[in-house]
């Protein structure tokens, strides 16, 4: 089954919590904190795997999460690291933010690999927060949340050369000529569904990967029939080779076969353009054949001088073996990398982080009735932190407020002594010290 878009769930593992512990040893008076810090989550990496060629495995697995970090020791031992989460994807994969539909990272060369969801940070553990005013204190932080997100995996086949046309003008037969690849093959449109690869042995030493790719027709950059579902994949390819019917068998012109399928591929993305197109011209073993390729090259020299037009039949071997001599000289000449829009080039491994938003807004309170609601990301990410089972780390919290400015802003908002302040999931009551 070949699939080549998948959306999946991605969460890197959550911090291991610090520990609250003290020596108690039978010589050691006074001995002092001693809990552990805990252990950092782990991440979901992506890493591309050359041996796959496919999506399918996300079709049957869409959430992954990386384990937790351990809790932390006594004797100022720190919990274990959690081991990160390994996803394999195949060559060729885009990943984009469901969210934001950003492009997060283009993977396309074997081991490139990818942090997609950072794991979090493991929480301090009491031997920590140990100072001269407070030589035992009973605080410890619960870990980081690992970050989490939906992304979206798309697949552009990573082919050298990629074979468009009209349904039915022999691209699958050409291929299955050139390559030990077994496409389906009949008579009638649209027998190719998804893109079949296949590797060419020139004869020289020199080989190319080609792709054979659904038929297009008109609309096909507007989704009409396989639409998008074709287009994306020639994306990647270096060389295209324009197979066009010359025998006309369909009705349709030559002619106006190419023009149409060049003005698909152009309003699907310009930058296909800049690809070097070599034109087939098949079934040149019908005898109408010779009279249209006349005509043919006639137009096309009127409109688009220079371009190759190679004679071939793909049910015979008539002019293939030129044709691929040709080919694989282009590719020689061109650069090995595939143009690529719209994504940048991505270092092979790199942390992606969802935006913080505490630096621009550290807080904001709004009023509902009678209880003021406090929001913000360094708020939210210290309430999670604390371990309200204590009554240092509560008083930690509630220093950390009134170190932010929240105490006199809930007092410019109008809270008065007893209202009720909502932080998240907390509710907590406003008191005026006297």
């Amino acid at each position: 089954m070949f699939v080549d878009k998948a959306k999946v769930y991605v969460k890197g593992g959550d911090g291991g919590d610090g520990m609250i512990s003290f020596r108690r040893e039978k010589y050691v008076p006074e001995g002092g904190p001693a809990g552990g810090d805990g252990g950092n989550g782990g991440d979901v990496i992506l890493r591309v795997d050359e041996g796959l060629r496919t999506l399918v495995d996300f079709k049957y697995q869409r959430h992954f999460k990386a384990k937790r970090g351990e809790k932390g020791k006594i004797k100022k031992q720190q919990g274990a690291n959690a081991d990160d989460m390994i996803v394999r994807v195949p060559p060729g994969t885009v990943i984009h933010d469901d969210d934001t539909n950003e492009v997060l990272a283009d993977l396309t060369t074997h081991g490139q690999e990818v942090i997609i969801a950072k794991g979090g940070k493991g929480g301090h553990g009491n031997v920590r927060f140990s100072t001269a005013s407070n030589p035992a204190p009973y605080i410890a932080e619960n870990g980081e949340e690992g970050q989490e997100r939906w992304i979206v995996l798309e697949l552009k086949v990573m082919a050298d050369v990629g074979l468009v046309g009209f349904p039915s003008v022999g691209k699958s037969t050409f291929l299955s000529r050139v390559t030990a690849a077994k496409p389906k093959i009949a008579s009638y449109h649209f027998t190719t569904l998804t893109p079949n690869l296949g590797v060419v042995d020139v004869g020289d030493g020199r080989s190319f990967v080609l792709a054979d790719l659904p038929g297009l027709i008109e609309g096909a950059h507007e989704g009409t029939g396989l639409g998008h579902e074709f287009l994306r994949h020639i994306e990647r390819t270096r060389i295209i080779l324009h197979v066009v019917d010359m025998s006309a068998s369909e009705g349709r012109d030559p002619y106006e076969d190419w023009v149409k399928i060049n003005s698909e591929l152009y309003q699907y993305s310009e930058m296909l353009k800049d690809l070097p197109q070599i034109i087939v011209a098949n079934k040149m073993d019908i005898p109408e054949s010779e009279e249209n390729l006349k005509q043919f090259r006639e137009q096309l020299n009127e409109s688009h001088g220079g371009l190759d037009v190679f004679e071939v039949s793909a049910v015979s071997g008539k002019g293939v073996q030129e044709l691929l001599y040709k080919t694989v000289d282009v590719l020689d000449a061109i650069p090995k990398q595939p143009i690529v829009e719209e994504v940048s080039e991505i270092e092979d491994r790199k942390i992606y982080t969802i935006e913080d938003q505490s630096e621009k807004e550290p807080f904001t309170i709004r009023r509902e009735n009678d209880v003021f609601i406090i929001e913000g990301e360094r708020i939210n990410k210290m309430l999670k932190k604390t371990q309200f089972g204590t009554y240092d780390s509560v008083m930690r919290f509630s220093r950390t407020l009134r170190n932010m400015g929240i105490d006199q802003a809930l007092r410019d908002k109008g809270a008065k002594d007893g209202q009720t302040i909502r932080i998240g999931e907390y509710e907590f009551e406003f008191v005026e010290k006297e």
